[in-house]
């Protein structure tokens, strides 16, 4: 019987297809598969190791996944966190150890959206990483430092890979077009049209190369603008819940709140809401954007969306929807401030590069004798004494590390008074001869 999946049949999906067989044939990461750079340096090594691939879809985390596993001649399995639990980590391992007794052969086990899996999912592949059981792989579109737990991240190489710009998804369309659709030629501004579309996703490049390969059927003629065009927005009626459809729609919905219109966040709500999407995700994507977008600017945002989510749990559709829409309008009309998001990763960003700077000694709980003796507490300074509940130039920082100033408010909503306050207590800081941050 013949291999439906093989890649030189034509029932294979194009995607599988055009998959590179080697490093060289990759399109794209070359900050990372060029000669000398990390990724190259790894296969060339001769030893494989557990890591991450960070990147948007399409950007190749699976297929350098699978070309690792071919370099060094090692048993390849492939685990979704969408669809699989510790049952299936167990079985694949169990599956690896039978590998490695009966040939000899290592096993990558590779995880695709691993920052799906919870931590205990997570945790769950430690003792076999650690016994050189499996080379773990995970791939993630998410930024491992929130969404993987510190044991695995430990254990692991962290690589971010990058959208293919507009010059590498050029070279994959012309490898596309010369498999599915040879005889088809394609005019300049058709092929600047999907390249856009594309937006950096070589996936979703070869799938519409695909879909027009399809709609074109024996047409001779070449494919212009306005095919190309009628073809995606055709594929575009059904809403697919898991590929590119979904992430486009939410990220405009997402844009629509930040760019502050109602009409387009409401009208991006109800497409995806019409098409099957999960009120629930909706909403949670909502409560993400009450936080880095709206943040302290007003602080009713969060809690209004949150009010909204659990009113939807409560009720369900339809009932419980009109409560979301409430809450992507309230977003979108909510002053916009990013400035508890940047203070975050700034935050987040020093502290993954500094060292474990001890707490002073002035700050530190003081609940037994011991402790008192050794001069925990000594010092402080408690707040409530001081004017105005202040203690103006009284350092909280370690003492070791430079002033850091990492919340900038913005001048729009709640922040402005956050701001004025915050610069009134600098000024009794610098009044008694407190550094400023560098």
């Amino acid at each position: 019987m013949a291999d439906l999946f093989a890649v030189d049949n034509p029932a294979t999906p194009l995607a599988e297809r055009l998959r590179p067989k080697t490093i060289d044939e990759v399109i794209g990461q070359r900050h990372l598969l060029a000669p000398g750079k990390p990724l190259a340096v790894a296969f060339a090594s001769g030893k494989p190791h557990s890591m991450i691939l960070w990147g948007p879809p399409g950007s190749g985390k699976t297929t350098i996944a699978r070309l690792m596993a071919d370099a060094f001649n090692a048993e390849f399995i492939a685990l979704s966190a969408v669809l699989s639990g510790v049952k299936d980590i167990r079985d694949a391992v169990a599956r690896a150890e039978a590998t490695l007794a009966q040939s000899g052969r290592h096993t990558i086990l590779f995880v695709d959206e691993v920052h799906r899996f919870n931590k205990a999912q997570q945790d769950a592949f430690l003792p076999y990483v650690e016994r050189g059981i499996v080379t773990f792989i995970g791939a993630t579109t998410e930024n491992p430092s929130f969404e993987v737990n510190s044991a695995l991240l430990s254990r692991a190489s962290v690589y971010v890979l990058e959208p293919l710009s507009p010059d590498e998804l050029s070279q994959l369309l012309d490898r596309a077009i010369a498999a599915a659709m040879p005889h088809v030629a394609m005019e300049p501004a058709a092929r600047d049209a999907l390249i856009a579309y594309s937006d950096g996703d070589g996936r979703r490049l070869i799938n519409l190369v695909e879909q027009l390969a399809t709609a074109a059927g024996e047409r001779h003629a070449a494919i212009d603008t306005a095919f190309v065009e009628h073809t995606i927005a055709r594929s575009l009626r059904r809403f697919d819940k898991g590929g590119e459809a979904f992430y486009d729609q939410i990220s405009a919905l997402h844009k629509s709140v930040r760019g502050s219109d109602p009409d387009a966040a409401l009208y991006w709500m109800c497409r995806m809401l019409d098409g099957g999407a999960d009120p629930l995700y909706v909403g949670r994507r909502m409560i993400r954007m009450a936080s880095e977008d709206i943040g302290l600017a007003d602080p009713r945002a969060l809690s209004l969306t949150l009010a909204a989510v659990e009113t939807y749990e409560r009720l369900g559709t339809p009932e419980g929807e009109l409560a979301l829409a409430e809450a992507v309008l309230y977003l979108a009309c909510a002053p916009k401030s990013n400035a508890v998001y940047e203070a975050y990763g700034a935050a987040r960003a020093f502290i993954a590069e500094d060292g474990s700077r001890p707490v002073p000694l002035r700050l530190r709980n003081a609940p037994t004798k011991l402790m008192k003796k050794l001069d925990y507490g000594k010092g402080y300074r408690y707040a409530h004494d001081e004017e105005g509940a202040y203690a103006a130039g009284e350092r909280y920082l370690p003492d070791d590390m430079p002033e850091v100033r990492w919340y900038e408010p913005t001048e729009r909503g709640l922040e402005a008074k956050i701001r004025e306050k915050l610069e009134s207590l600098r000024e009794r800081d610098r009044a008694a001869g407190k550094k400023e941050s560098s």
